[in-house]
């Protein structure tokens, strides 16, 4: 009797340990983000103060004459993220539908693994490939070709008109999209794999076809790890620095809409330029773009975030 209660003490007790022990954790975890925010806030307080609002649409980067405005850095941002998702997801979702619904079983396991090799390139083998390998490629034949067929049309074609110089928006968005496709195929792939086989052999009997099947089954009883996968490589897009520093062009200077102009990003802006910053209002402007970024990636979360809620909602009101 003595025992038992002995050990009913020693489990109490490592219940209360383990407990205490991953709440620290998660209080660690909290601290550190919240020390971060704090950094960049102080750090970026005398541009904040100094530029205010008008930091987000200004678009002159001078800092000689120590004026900064952030429109075009966030704008390159943006749109390069924007081509890499339009690009990625649909190739993502196209490969993760082939490895679980339709490649043959002793295609699975290498293609997997070719894969997940794909996104343990390091970022700056991307940049520079892109940039001695695929621009030249990309200037001599791929525009050309889009400046003839979708430079043609009557609103969207101002995006595809302009010198090709292999450089710019839109050769920086492709190679975001072959960065991410790994993350987002394999994300995909894993998640449609938990799909209960029951639940697909369900739709398969009651003559639905493949798509049928992947589209009204596996989709709805999988949509929170898609989503994650997708905000998963939206992520690395908005952060990634090396590969898009190499082929993005690095100019502060957007004469036109043209995805083929030269621009610059939060990332690629705050590489090319924080080391040589002088202290002083330069430095805070650079702080102030990491926190505009860290903001961006925020907004993407609480939008997933939302998004899967709407949904869930959805649901509810159809059952």
């Amino acid at each position: 009797m003595v025992d038992m209660q002995r050990k009913i003490v020693r489990l109490g007790l490592g219940d209360w340990v383990f407990f205490n022990l991953t709440r620290l954790f998660a209080l660690i975890t909290l601290l550190l983000l919240g020390g971060i925010i704090a950094s960049l806030f102080v750090g970026a307080w005398p541009a904040i103060i100094k530029f205010g609002t008008r930091f987000l649409f200004d678009t002159e980067w001078n800092p000689p004459m120590d004026t900064f405005g952030a429109a075009i850095p966030i704008y390159g941002t943006l749109v390069t993220a924007a081509i890499a998702l339009i690009i990625a997801v649909p190739i993502s979702f196209g490969i993760a539908l082939f490895l679980t619904e339709l490649s043959p079983v002793w295609l699975r396991r290498p293609l997997g693994i070719a894969i997940e090799l794909l996104a343990a390139i390091p970022s700056i083998v991307y940049g520079m490939w892109g940039l001695l390998v695929f621009s030249p490629v990309f200037a001599e034949h791929i525009q050309p070709l889009l400046t003839a067929t979708l430079g043609k049309l009557p609103v969207l074609g101002r995006l595809f008109q302009g010198a090709p110089m292999g450089i710019g928006l839109l050769c920086a968005g492709i190679i975001l999209a072959i960065m991410i496709i790994p993350f987002i195929a394999a994300v995909m792939r894993d998640v449609f794999q938990v799909t209960p086989a029951m639940l697909k052999e369900s739709a398969y009997g009651l003559g639905g076809t493949t798509w049928e099947v992947v589209w009204n089954v596996v989709l709805p009883y999988t949509k929170a790890g898609v989503i994650g996968g997708v905000m998963l490589g939206l992520g690395r897009a908005l952060g990634e620095t090396m590969a898009v520093t190499f082929v993005i062009g690095n100019s502060n200077f957007l004469d036109s809409v043209s995805l083929y102009a030269p621009g610059n990003s939060i990332p690629s802006a705050l590489a090319n330029e924080f080391a040589e910053a002088s202290s002083g209002l330069h430095t805070a402007a650079l702080i102030e773009l990491g926190l505009v970024l860290f903001l961006i990636t925020l907004a993407v979360l609480v939008f997933s975030k939302v998004l899967l809620q709407r949904l869930a909602r959805q649901e509810g009101v159809k059952t």
